[in-house]
């Protein structure tokens, strides 16, 4: 009885040491001469709309991020002048400081990524509502990965 009891508890710390990842998909599927829309999927089921700005050679605050698999860190610092956690896409070839967070239109990023609840034209609406429910829905979670592919 001590012998499986002791085997139960094994297994049940190595199971809360192991790292739970979150999986981000994007899928840019929209493409105009001021934005880029996507679809977001976290861990295969469809979160919400991004959008981007327009692919402009990758070049620093006027386009959006090329495709490919990048690590997302959780960031909160009194340094940025968004005051709640975001998320920050690391190595992201040629730029620094990539984030996702709050925001509705192609002026409000400077090659960010903006999560919204709904989209049209140039726009994600309930961009708030939206990313603070990813927040709450990655919390739980010790690494994020995003895929972006364009449709």
């Amino acid at each position: 009885m001590i012998r499986t009891l002791k085997r139960k508890f094994i297994k049940a710390k190595s199971v809360m040491i192991e790292k739970h990842k979150a999986n981000l998909l994007l899928i840019r599927d929209n493409f105009t001469d001021k934005s880029t829309i996507g679809k977001l999927y976290l861990n295969g089921e469809f979160y919400g709309h991004t959008l981007e700005l327009a692919w402009n050679d990758n070049k620093k605050n006027i386009s959006c991020i090329p495709k490919g698999v990048y690590e997302i860190v959780k960031r909160h610092t009194e340094k940025s002048k968004y005051k709640y956690e975001h998320l920050h896409i690391l190595d992201v070839p040629n730029r620094g400081y990539i984030l996702m967070h709050i925001g509705n239109y192609p002026k409000n990023s400077k090659g960010c990524i903006l999560l919204g609840n709904t989209r049209s034209l140039n726009f994600v609406g309930e961009s708030r509502k939206a990313f603070y429910n990813l927040m709450y829905d990655l919390g739980s979670f010790d690494k994020i990965e995003l895929i972006i592919k364009n449709r």
